[in-house]
């Protein structure tokens, strides 16, 4: 059980990291779904280990991991937790910072935070040094370099492959990208409607994270949303104007507080605050089962599918069921739907049908 999960992070062996923020834990998820706390609860502070460590957090808390695997955490009163592979936890004081919000790091290790009340993003380097990174401390919405730029409630953050920042400026509802020249630019958003395509619009943006593609996917309380790098979005799952709890294909599924996004084994990993759950978004389709599994009239094979009218399926086909092989694709127009391979065969052919996003 969790109390409000608003974060969730992967590191390099599958493991989760959910920022359990009423229960004031860091809990660990294993790949094979054993839940454990692997910091707080205890009342050693600034310092500490484990479950004997406490840290502070509230609903503004947000975490991130960097390629060593430590945990950083970005918490009110202005204070940076970091949390090793061992359970050890320290923390930092920003001196200068308002209300700390979002945190991401990049591939050097330097930490980046969202001061959403300075209106400014700053930078702790590996070093230790703190730096305002970009963000006047004015409240605005200019774009431009470094400091001469300005943000209205920066929150949640996300670093891609190249170092590139992405800032939900939630004040001004857009998004903004920081190149490491410090170079502030607004990509999409500034309407209170949502709306997705080619200029797409954001009422609110709780998490993100960046896809290997350079794809930026948000957590959006009751949806989540994709957006491409030519800023073309996308619901992937859950709507825009109804919330609860549901499993389900993209619209049909609903979520409740989806505040926390990570990307591990394929998959797309979300912390639902409201629904005390952590959910996931396949994005490579699970193989279908089919009864029968394989038929054959004469000497052309096919398969009988029964599945979802109005979506799409790839077929695969195999002389073996270990080396699979697409020989089409086709928009279910009913079910059962019985699809026979045009092509005769004269050994073994093995079919299945794949459910695409």
């Amino acid at each position: 059980m969790f109390n409000n999960p608003s974060g969730i992070v992967c590191d390099s062996l599958s493991n989760f990291f959910v920022l359990d923020v009423n229960n004031s834990r860091i809990r660990k998820i294993t790949p094979e779904g054993t839940v454990s706390t692997f910091v707080g609860g205890g009342s050693q502070w600034p310092t500490g280990t484990g479950i004997s460590a406490s840290i502070i957090v509230n609903s503004s808390s947000s975490i991130a991991i960097d390629r060593s695997n430590v945990l950083w955490v970005a918490t009110s009163g202005g204070y940076l937790i970091r949390v090793g592979t061992d359970a050890y936890v320290s923390s930092t004081l920003l001196n200068g910072t308002t209300w700390p919000w979002g945190v991401c790091v990049d591939s050097g290790e330097n930490v980046y935070i969202s001061d959403s009340y300075g209106n400014k993003i700053w930078r702790y380097r590996r070093t230790g040094v703190l730096e305002v990174f970009a963000g006047s401390g004015n409240l605005g919405s200019a774009d431009g370099n470094g400091l001469f730029t300005s943000f209205n409630t920066p929150t949640a953050l996300a670093a891609d492959s190249a170092d590139n920042l992405y800032v939900w400026d939630s004040g001004n509802r857009k998004v903004r990208r920081i190149n490491q020249n410090r170079d502030v630019q607004t990509l999409t958003g500034g309407s209170p409607a949502n709306a997705d395509g080619q200029s797409p619009s954001f009422n609110s943006v709780f998490g993100m994270c960046v896809d290997s593609a350079g794809e930026l996917i948000l957590a959006c309380g009751s949806s989540v949303r994709k957006m491409s790098v030519t800023t073309n979005a996308v619901t992937m799952a859950g709507s825009f104007t109804q919330t609860g709890y549901a499993n389900g294909a993209g619209n049909v599924a609903r979520f409740n507080g989806a505040s926390g996004v990570c990307i591990s084994q394929g998959a797309i990993f979300v912390a639902e605050s409201a629904n005390q759950r952590i959910r996931s978004i396949t994005l490579n389709a699970p193989t279908q089962p089919v009864l029968p599994a394989n038929l054959r009239l004469n000497t052309y094979p096919g398969l009988q599918i029964t599945g979802a009218v109005g979506r799409s399926y790839q077929i695969q086909s195999s002389p073996d069921m270990t080396t699979w092989s697409t020989v089409a694709t086709l928009l279910l127009t009913s079910s059962p739907y019985l699809w026979i391979d045009q092509n005769p065969v004269a050994g073994n052919e093995f079919c299945r049908a794949l459910l695409l996003p």
